[in-house]
């Protein structure tokens, strides 16, 4: 019987190392979670209190559902820095549509079907136009937010306030502020909608053609033409259903504030989706990316919120911390992708 060779045991260490780096390289925003807890454990002890928790789930409920729609985009190879303009603008005739229906379900309809338009829009730019992402989300971000600040002049769109006794002004209050019980403990509504809404993308992404279409188009798209995808459509699909993702956001959006501001509503949304995507492992080049890393990734980005203030960081830092996590999160997969 012949003795296994130091050779051997070489070649299993080297494949032992390997997969070890491939582990890390994969569930690093794992990684990642588990220091930003641990630091934000160290600065505020009562951070496991359910208060505090459900308060990030809440406000990370909004970015949370854009950094989904973000997930698509991003893993296709695309980039979308319209989404803030889109709230602002969705958001704010969405409350004119309330104050003139006064239902909160055709407002939802309507901010859907309105975020579903623009980002088809932005699709057709790319997909059809042979436009660069970055070029048309520009031109669709600048010309959302001139409209909004034309027709709201710059000020406040608000939920009329005549209508403050009616029992649909406080049952549309209660989208973004209210909750439901379950065993004594409150949910938000906006938490559970995060948790739902992640769950949906998650399989869309991992068991569904439309979900390897859009990882074939990112990885190599001539590859994937080559191989029957239709690129164009996909590319339209994941700019579509972002666009649908920003409706949705809206109208949390609209019910927490109870009015929109056309000149600041959604700044830096576009900001802080990117940087929770990316947070969460997904290749900014495309072609990588896992919902659950994007979910944890807006849990975390909050976090560092949470810590900033904490530690009294002036809130006028925030687009920079913004621009400073992406900057590190595309490095740090630059690295671990040379490394490979």
């Amino acid at each position: 019987m012949s003795k296994p060779t130091g050779r051997s045991n070489g070649g299993h260490g080297v494949a032992l190392k390997t997969a070890g780096k491939r582990l890390f390289s994969d569930y690093s925003y794992m990684v990642s979670f588990i220091l930003i807890l641990s630091i934000a454990v160290s600065v505020n002890p009562n951070f496991f209190k359910w208060r505090n928790i459900t308060n990030i789930f809440v406000q990370s409920s909004m970015i949370g559902v854009i950094s989904l729609g973000m997930t698509m985009v991003i893993c296709a190879g695309q980039i979308d820095i319209s989404v803030g303009a889109q709230v602002a603008i969705i958001s704010g005739f969405g409350i004119e549509v309330l104050n003139y229906t006064h239902n909160i379900w055709l407002m939802l309809l309507f901010c859907m079907a309105f975020g579903a338009f623009i980002g088809t829009f932005n699709g057709l730019l790319i997909a059809k136009g042979r436009m660069p992402a970055m070029i048309a989300t520009l031109a669709v971000q600048t010309s959302c937010r001139a409209i909004i600040n034309h027709f709201g002049q710059g000020g406040p769109f608000t939920v009329a306030n005549g209508i403050s006794t009616e029992p649909y002004y406080e049952a549309f209050r209660k989208v973004a502020n209210g909750s439901i019980n379950v065993f004594g403990a409150k949910f938000p509504y906006p938490m559970l909608i995060f948790i739902a809404v992640s769950l949906l993308f998650g399989l869309i992404m991992q068991r569904t053609r439309l979900g390897k279409h859009i990882y074939a188009v990112g990885s190599n798209e001539v590859s994937a033409r080559l191989s029957g995808v239709n690129v164009s459509l996909t590319k339209i699909a994941v700019f579509s259903i972002t666009g649908l993702m920003c409706g949705f956001a809206s109208w949390i959006y609209a019910s927490r504030l109870m009015a929109v501001a056309a000149a600041s509503a959604g700044n830096l949304f576009e900001m802080d989706a990117i940087a929770a995507v990316a947070i969460g492992g997904t290749a900014m080049s495309g072609g990588r990316g896992k919902v659950i890393g994007t979910f944890l990734g807006v849990i975390m980005f909050k976090i560092i919120n949470n810590i900033l203030v904490a530690a009294q960081v002036p809130t006028f830092l925030n687009g920079a911390i913004s621009g400073a996590i992406i900057i590190i999160a595309v490095l740090l997969q630059n690295v671990r992708g040379d490394k490979k």
